[in-house]
């Protein structure tokens, strides 16, 4: 049996729509596309432009469309937010570990200087932690010590700000109904717009609470936005956009100029072909470099490609949004043999080329065979005329300014003509790789010092078969998915398993059972122990002590450096995910109860993401959705990765610890 699944190639609902060119044909199919694809033979494309304008013209009197949305004052920012990054609030990047605090300014930095800045972030929240306890989507935006601090320095940046919405999160805790919530968080933060997460629209009245909670506020559905919806969503996420080989027109921004869709294609290292699809309609980018965990990073070459885009789009805005606006504007022969395309946006004299290198080699050559008026190449900064040589970089892109007789150079291209940035032809892979982060151990335990109820792993070579669950996290190194149009099962959430090896150099005795709430509190008493952040600490506890009636349960609401505190003080430590796992397979390890996942001393990093492996399973499960965090008694083989948030929110009802000791001789 073979499968013709491959899931290197878009699926056919991302395939581009072919435009019929018969004047008489009927144009309601296109309402559906993604990208509206463009014809191969040159001949043919001024018949595809005539159809592009008949369609639009139907479309929007059969939607009886009006552009009040996007004449509203608080939004219109949407439709010049060219570039936004996806970012997790707990990003290595915007949040320090060390400090204990977000750092914005270090985020922005690194934007600026490689991306040539940002116009807008989505603070990334709950998934794929949420499941782990009760807590719901917006516990964990509303539980962030700071977070109103965090946007309003965000803002003061002069950036905006979206929050994310899972609709598919029924099955935590409830609160009020998710309108009622969205409505109240967009204005408490206060933020600027909704990115819709596994939603291409929002229900009328979901829009309606939302206009009116936040005046101006800016919903961004996901992928395809059907297009009687343009009306009320400002923006949308164009996401695994498949375009034909002569480069089509995104549809809805065709159909409205001023809705602002964001290429992104999540698990692909090349971007270049999304930056040239955006660069020749005129619209955004989604830069998205650690999705859900995963370092997907961008290469000098795209991230360059991307400074130059940035650099047009601020300076000659209004020619993108308001100029008129040519697909496939007529280029040199020669050019468009090498796969040289272009659009063309004109206003009042001056025309923006938009220049696209679809081909592997660098063009340089003829591009435009005549042109009336003056003409620059803004990557030499030099007036060039009509036959000049113009070099356009492989899978790259350039830009030309043409101003008509007698037309003035705008003020924005003199600045342009001296600093627009260079294009860099390195388009490797900037791989990272995940470091296990461990305290230093403490010295090996006497037989005679150990506690009494213990599993004793013996020294040597291991190798353990580890059992998880395909998520879009991953698990200790790279990507889950390389290039990879959407992942959905089974390519997703399928069960795995991955081998583990290693040497114990001594034996290990992990504890019998978790820490307890008594255990935990004559820590505290001993040691005088108090977390440097105490948000969420022993949430659970009354008055600093336990719950009456449960001393013996785990204890719980501790973070990685409260249970190391506390095994620390025994003279032990936590054990890895794999002393864990070696003692669970001998079936003595005994769960408390209620039964929660143990943490375990697998901290790791890649410089951009914390995660630690947990062990065990636990009682609480989270249903009604895949997206949730594993739930359930576990056995020992399985393992799940938890990505670390800050300021203590990685204390949860669901997480306790066991301690381990490195056995030494009896001397």
């Amino acid at each position: 049996m073979t499968s013709t699944f491959d899931p290197l190639l878009p699926r056919p609902i991302d395939l581009p729509t072919s435009v019929p060119l018969d004047p008489g044909a009927d144009l309601t199919g296109l309402d559906d596309a993604k990208i509206l694809a463009a014809p191969q033979d040159p001949a043919a494309w001024p018949a595809w432009r005539e159809r592009l304008h008949a369609w639009r013209a139907d479309a929007r009197r059969r939607h009886q469309y009006t552009d009040e949305t996007y004449r509203r004052p608080g939004g219109a920012w949407a439709a010049r937010c060219s570039t936004v990054a996806q970012v997790w609030l707990w990003d290595e990047l915007l949040y320090s570990f060390e400090d204990g605090r977000f750092t914005p300014e270090r985020f922005l930095a690194d934007a600026r200087d490689r991306f040539g800045g940002l116009d807008a972030v989505v603070l990334w929240h709950a998934y794929p932690v949420i499941g782990i306890d009760e807590r719901n989507q917006w516990d964990f935006y509303r539980d962030v010590p700071g977070i109103e601090r965090l946007v309003a320095d965000l803002h003061a940046a002069g950036l905006h700000v979206f929050v994310d919405y899972n609709p598919w999160d029924t099955g935590t805790r409830r609160g009020e109904d998710d309108l009622t919530e969205l409505a109240a968080l967009v204005a408490d933060l206060p933020a600027d717009g909704v990115f819709l997460d596994t939603l291409r629209k929002a229900e009328p009245e979901l829009v309606t609470r939302l206009e009116r909670a936040r005046p101006g506020i800016v919903l961004e559905g996901e992928s395809k936005l059907a297009v009687e919806r343009i009306v009320d969503h400002a923006s949308s996420w164009a996401q695994y956009f498949a375009d034909s080989p002569v480069p089509g027109v995104l549809r809805a921004h065709w159909y409205e100029r001023r809705h602002m869709q964001h290429h992104v294609r999540r698990w692909h290292r090349d971007h270049s072909a999304e930056l040239q699809s955006a660069w020749i309609n005129g619209v955004g980018i989604m830069v998205w470099e650690v999705v859900f965990g995963v370092w997907v990073g961008w290469s000098p070459r795209d991230a360059a490609t991307l400074r130059r885009m940035t650099a047009v789009q601020r300076a000659a805005g209004d020619l993108l949004l308001e100029g008129a606006w040519t697909p496939l504007a007529a280029l040199a022969q020669r050019a468009h043999d090498a796969g040289v395309f272009a659009s063309t946006f004109e206003r009042d004299g001056i025309t923006l080329w938009t220049l696209i290198n679809r081909g592997q080699a660098d063009y340089t050559g003829t591009v435009v065979d005549q042109v009336a008026g003056r003409l620059v190449d803004l990557d030499s900064g030099a007036e060039v005329h009509a036959a000049d040589a113009v070099t356009v970089a492989a899978r790259g892109i350039g830009a030309l300014v043409q101003l008509a007789p007698g037309v003035p150079e705008p003020r924005w291209l003199a600045a342009l003509r001296t600093s627009f940035p260079p294009q860099e032809a390195d388009a490797a892979f900037p791989h990272r790789i995940a470091h296990r982060l461990a305290p230093d151990a403490p010295a090996p335990a006497r037989p005679t010092d150990l506690p009494a109820d213990i599993v004793l792993v013996p020294a040597g070579p291991y190798v353990l078969t580890v059992r998880y669950r395909a998520r879009e996290t991953g698990m200790y190194q790279g990507a889950p998915y390389v290039d990879e149009w959407k992942p959905l099962p089974p390519r997703l959430h399928d069960a795995r398993t991955l081998q583990r090896d290693g040497v114990l150099d001594r034996p290990v005795a992990v504890a019998a059972t978790e820490v307890t709430n008594a255990q935990f509190a004559a820590f505290l008493e001993r040691t005088g122990y108090r977390p440097a952040n105490q948000h969420r600490y022993l949430a659970h506890w009354v008055d600093g002590r336990p719950p009456a009636g449960r001393p013996d349960e785990p204890v719980t609401y501790v973070d990685l450096a409260d249970a190391r505190a506390c095994c620390a003080s025994l003279g032990g430590r936590l054990p890895t995910e794999d002393e864990w796992q070696l003692a669970g397979q001998t079936g003595r390890l005994r769960r408390g109860s209620p039964m929660v996942w143990d943490w375990t001393e697998s901290e790791h990093s890649d410089g951009r993401t914390r995660f630690v492996m947990l062990k065990g399973g636990g009682d609480h499960r989270a249903d009604g959705s895949d997206w949730y965090f594993d739930g359930g008694p576990q056995e020992a083989d399985f393992s799940a990765k938890l990505l670390l948030p800050g300021l203590g929110l990685a204390r949860s009802a669901g997480i306790g610890f066991r301690c381990c000791w490195t056995v030494g001789s009896a001397g």
